[in-house]
Order: structure tokens, then C-alpha cells, then sequence
């Protein structure tokens, strides 16, 4: 690990998911990352979307005791935080040079340097999505799997570009105000935890509003100018090395984006989960749909779920001799809402 003059750790015991907070001083500043769990087993790595951190984005997930059980039992977690985004930022001036997304994954590889670390699994959430598979792209021995939620890949359309200088301009005007508020919670929610007229939003949507409320708007739109700039990277999908698990929510503004970039990965190593009634950030929205994809694809590196939390059926031959009926709605056991899957049979090869 790098020494203290490159990094300052921070007890995060009050959080809800406690972890040591580590600022990690990069070429282009200083990253937190949060770990959870043990160093010396191997590593996972979570980046968020736009507006959020790990808390915001990742806590539902974690606090889903099936996953929670599958992934600290086989992974120390590394919880990165796009610049300024962490609990307790300073602001970032817009006098501050931009930054690219090619300068966000190159951050990546600067973090993996300081912890010592050699290939990751990688998980993200549709901008943290991009990031994490340019950088899979960029530095592919790096790189074990990609499990991402509702991911981009291609550059902006025109209504996504507009929505998202939108935003710049208001965020620039009046902070993260109540439209922005509104804005980024359709990018993250499907319509039905939003609530309406009739409904109430749901918990999930008022504690997003609330945490949305505590961040500093330079550093929402430093990230924002950069996501937007993004350009488009499908050629690039054809060299990567590594399997790809992606969940995409049926009601998110990008679901093309995940059908495209589905189409677009060598099918053999790639799955898609498209998980019915849910908005892009099915992290938060429906953990559990998350859950039974996510044990089968570990199998095929060799992780397993704890057998005292084992909830699904062990097969007594390898991995990749489960049966693809293992993958249907009904064999998953989701209790909330059903899902569809695309997973073809050769995804648990390598």
C-alpha cells in the first residue's frame, strides 16, 4: 500500500456500511475509496452514477442479505467515489481544469496501484457503468468481470445531451435545486417508487432526495461535463477479456443502451438480466433480483455463497456444467417481481 504522504484513512464507523475511508491522491486529485471487509482476499470494486456515492447507490444491495453473505465472503470491497462526491466533500471551484472519463478510468488504475492491487472484479451503475468498462477496456489484465446496472456505453443522444446541459446550466445557476433533484431521480427510480399524484414516493426516493440534498453542485457538474463529453466506446467492447454480467431495469430511460451494448459482447462470455417494474438503479430499487444471477455468475470463477447462508442448489459437478433452466424467473426465486433473462448457456465457460 502506498505510504500516509499519498493517502489519509478515515474511520467510517457511524456509516451504515462502517469502512475505512482512504483519500487517494491521483494524477488528476484525490479519490475516496471506502474499503469493506478483508484485504488479503481478492478485490471488488463499485463505482456509482452521477450524483451519488456508495451509500446512495450500492447500500440497498449490500443491506440484501443474500448478496451481502455472497460477496464479503469472497471479496474485500473497495467503494470508489467519483471525485467530490464523497460524505463531506470540499467543493470542487469551476475554476478547476474539466475532466474526461478517460482521466475518471486511469484514476482507476492509480487506486489499484496504491492498495497493491493486481485484477478486479469490477460493478457499476450506468455512468460508473461507462467508467468501469473503459477502464476494462483501456487496462484489460486488470479486469476479472464486469457486473454492471443499466450501463452506457455509446456517446450521449441528443435528448440525453440536452437533458444533461439542462442540468449543467442549473446546477451552475441555482445548485442542486429542486428540478435537478427531479431530474436525477427519473434517471435513477422507475415510476412506481416515485410515486404520484396518488401515491406517495417510496423510502428508497425520499432518502435518495435527501442524500441528493447534501452534495456540492460544482462537483455534481464536474462529473456531469465529463459524463456528457463521453465518447462513444463499442468498438472497443470487441477486446474485452473478461465476462460481463449487466441488469438493466425495465423502466430505465437507458435500457437500449444495455440491449446495445449486450449485442455488441462477445455472447459466449456475456448475460443479460432485464429485471420487470424497475428504473436504471436496480441496485437500490430491487436488490434480490440481483442476488441468484449474481451467485451463478461468481460460480464460474469459483466463488461460492457461504454454505450456512445457502439459499440455491449446489450442483456437485463444476460450474460450468449448471443447467441454463437454473437461469429461468421461476428458478431464481425472486419474491418481489419476476425478471427476464437472456443468459446463454456458454456464459459460465471461460
Amino acid at each position: 500500500m502506498g505510504d500516509s504522504s499519498d493517502s489519509v484513512a478515515v474511520d467510517m464507523e457511524s456509516s451504515s456500511l462502517a469502512g475505512k475511508e482512504h483519500l487517494v491522491k491521483t494524477g488528476h486529485g484525490s479519490v475516496s475509496v471506502v474499503v469493506f471487509g478483508d484485504q488479503d482476499k481478492p478485490a471488488l470494486i463499485t463505482y456509482p452514477d452521477l450524483a451519488l456515492n456508495y451509500v446512495s447507490c450500492f447500500q440497498g444491495l449490500f443491506f440484501c442479505p443474500e448478496v451481502f453473505s455472497l460477496l464479503l465472503h469472497n471479496f474485500c470491497i473497495y467503494h470508489i467515489c467519483p471525485p467530490g462526491h464523497e460524505l463531506g466533500a470540499t467543493v470542487i471551484g469551476f475554476d478547476e481544469p474539466t475532466i474526461s472519463v478517460d482521466d475518471l478510468a486511469d484514476q482507476i488504475a492509480e487506486i489499484l496501484d496504491y492498495f497493491g492491487l493486481g485484477a478486479v472484479m469490477c460493478m457499476g451503475v450506468t455512468a460508473g457503468a461507462y467508467i468501469l468498462t473503459l477502464f476494462a477496456i483501456k487496462y484489460r489484465q486488470r479486469v476479472l468481470g464486469l457486473i454492471l446496472v443499466s450501463p452506457l456505453c455509446r456517446a450521449p443522444s441528443w435528448t440525453e445531451w440536452l437533458c444533461n446541459k439542462a442540468m449543467s446550466n442549473l446546477l451552475y445557476i441555482c445548485g442542486m435545486c429542486g428540478l435537478v433533484k427531479e431530474l436525477l431521480l427519473m434517471r435513477y427510480f422507475g415510476k412506481e417508487v416515485r410515486g404520484g399524484a396518488d401515491v406517495p414516493e417510496s423510502d428508497i426516493v425520499q432518502s435518495c432526495r435527501r442524500l441528493l440534498g447534501e452534495r456540492q453542485s460544482p462537483n455534481v457538474l464536474w462529473f456531469l461535463e465529463a459524463i456528457n463529453g463521453r465518447p462513444d466506446i463499442t468498438e472497443g467492447l470487441k477486446r474485452l477479456q473478461c465476462r460481463s454480467l449487466i441488469f438493466v431495469g425495465e423502466y430505465s430511460p437507458f435500457h437500449s443502451e444495455a440491449l446495445h451494448m449486450t449485442s455488441k459482447l462477445d455472447q459466449r462470455f456475456s448475460a443479460l438480466v432485464e429485471v420487470q417494474a424497475s428504473g436504471s438503479m436496480v441496485t437500490e430499487e430491487q436488490p434480490d433480483a440481483m442476488s441468484v444471477p449474481l451467485e451463478y455468475f461468481l460460480m464460474g470463477y469459483g466463488f461460492y455463497r457461504p454454505s450456512q447462508f445457502s439459499v440455491s442448489p449446489r450442483s456437485p459437478l463444476s460450474p460450468t456444467s449448471i443447467s441454463p433452466e437454473l437461469f429461468s424467473p421461476e428458478s431464481m426465486g425472486v419474491k418481489l417481481k419476476p425478471i427476464k433473462t437472456r443468459i446463454p448457456a456458454e456464459v459460465l465457460d471461460f
